[in-house]
């Protein structure tokens, strides 16, 4: 049976088992961390119309973040840095990064609900559920808190950082973006390890040489 949220709960039969749901934003980007949440809800406060935060508007995500924050028993955002990525790789660097929200919540969860195919290493038992965004609520709940958590970051960068659309795309390789890394050359946050800015670094060392 569906709930007024429109995420099914008879995958989490067991809520009052303290289970965390945990997901990451940043994955695809050309730029910037990869930021993770891990959420517990409160049963007893049910949030209305969470959802994958894909699929909510940015003004509904923000006014979700704030209930979120305010209901769910605990909640961690975590991260990976620039330099972690390109350290680990981005799939090793996202483990990382979920590991550390679900270690920063203050009530350890018996069961922690991976969105994906695969589950970071924890003290506790985990299950992956791919497109669990979708289909878990507290999943739903550390997918809106990780994105709005990210995108304020990438408005931020967008003013230290001009000309290249961040605050707009997010730091995702879109056309804007990729024009702007051949024209400007890739700044302090953009990831080395990711083939268009390599390419954008190898293009300007040749140049430099010439």
């Amino acid at each position: 049976m569906t709930t007024q949220m429109g995420l099914d709960f008879s995958l989490v039969a067991h809520a009052d088992a303290l289970v965390a749901g945990v997901d990451e934003v940043g994955r695809g980007p050309l730029c910037g961390a990869v930021v993770t949440a891990a959420v517990i809800l409160d049963p007893n406060r049910p949030i209305l119309g969470l959802n994958d935060s894909k699929k909510l508007t940015e003004a509904r995500r923000e006014k979700l973040y704030d209930e979120i924050c305010e209901k769910a028993l605990s909640w961690h955002i975590a991260r990976a840095e620039v330099e972690e990525i390109d350290e680990l790789n981005i799939l090793h660097a996202t483990m990382l990064a979920m590991q550390r929200a679900v270690e920063g919540l203050h009530i350890t969860p018996k069961m922690a609900m991976i969105d994906g195919n695969r589950c970071p290493k924890l003290a506790m038992p985990s299950e992956a559920v791919v497109k669990g965004d979708s289909k878990v609520p507290a999943i739903a709940a550390a997918s809106i808190l990780a994105k709005v958590s990210r995108d304020r970051e990438m408005a931020a960068f967008e003013l230290i950082y001009p000309g290249y659309g961040i605050g707009g795309h997010k730091g995702y390789p879109t056309p804007v973006h990729l024009e702007a890394l051949a024209r400007l050359g890739p700044t302090p946050i953009h990831r080395r390890s990711f083939a268009p800015v390599r390419q954008a670094y190898e293009a300007r060392e040749s140049l430099s040489e010439v």
